[in-house]
């Protein structure tokens, strides 16, 4: 899906929520264990209840690949889903690879041709050579990782090194690797103060925004430091949307947490233009 298709989906729904498929068998209501595929059927629901209300799923693979083969075939028959049904959806596989680049050339070729991605999330420690094989893809994104949610980002990410801090590196470097239009990047809502700093060196890439609800990420400030003329914006829920209830109910709980975000979205595009 190019950036463009993506924009004028959010504009459609008026929502830039992106939906976290982080599947746990223990959190998933009790009568989805006695189905023959538990996760597929659990997505499913989510999907089939939440779809106008988002513009793009995300599941994290360690969550299918967790359960071995099962869960890899429920990521599959999740994902060819959503391709076959919803093809609006923006789709976006959260494997954070990186490793030299015949291997990121399979990952790239696992996530983006075997499975039909849109977009992948990549960890960048390992330089260019990691990444361009995944910006190689016609019409796919990579999802780099730059400033994390997790409390573990200031052990490396916020360091100065040669005078500047180890994201801002990140980011700049980045811009000069080959095809990095097709990049964009994840910066944590819990984050939002750096914002605006990051907006001055990429002012124009889209940013998956993990952290808004469990984590404690705030939606208005993320957009206040974030959004651009584009909107520019993914924010990611997970638990707060996916898990709302653990009863028959699950499905239509989810879609109330998601149309609560989705009303918010729309108040802040409609600030903003």
């Amino acid at each position: 899906m190019r950036t463009n298709q993506l924009v004028e989906e959010i504009k459609k729904k008026q929502s830039f929520l992106c939906i976290g498929l982080d599947v746990d068998l223990n959190k998933i209501p009790k009568h989805l264990l006695e189905e023959e595929d538990p996760i597929f059927a659990f997505n499913k629901a989510i999907i089939d209840a939440t779809h106008h209300l988002c513009v793009a799923y995300k599941p994290n693979t360690a969550f299918y690949e967790a359960y071995g083969l099962k869960g890899w075939q429920a990521l599959e028959k999740t994902i060819n889903y959503l391709n076959e049904n919803y093809p609006e959806i923006y789709t976006i596989a959260d494997a954070k690879r990186g490793d030299i680049g015949n291997t990121s050339t399979m990952y790239a070729k696992a996530f983006f041709e075997d499975l039909g991605f849109d977009s992948v999330t990549v960890a960048p420690y390992m330089g260019k050579d990691s990444v361009e094989p995944f910006l190689a893809f016609e019409d796919k994104h990579t999802i780099l990782l730059a400033l994390t949610s997790n409390q573990g980002a200031f052990d490396f990410q916020t360091k100065q090194v040669e005078g500047k801090e180890l994201y801002k590196s990140v980011l700049k470097t980045s811009k000069t690797w080959t095809n990095s239009d097709n990049l964009m990047y994840v910066v944590g809502a819990t984050k939002a103060e750096f914002l605006a700093d990051i907006r001055t060196i990429i002012p124009d890439s889209f940013l998956l925004v993990p952290g808004v609800g469990a984590q404690g990420g705030n939606l208005q400030d993320v957009c206040k430091y974030g959004m651009n003329d584009s909107v520019g914006l993914l924010i990611n829920s997970s638990r707060g949307i996916i898990y709302a209830s653990q009863n028959e109910d699950f499905a239509a709980a989810a879609a109330s947490k998601a149309s609560e975000l989705q009303v918010e979205m729309k108040e802040e595009l409609n600030r903003h233009f």
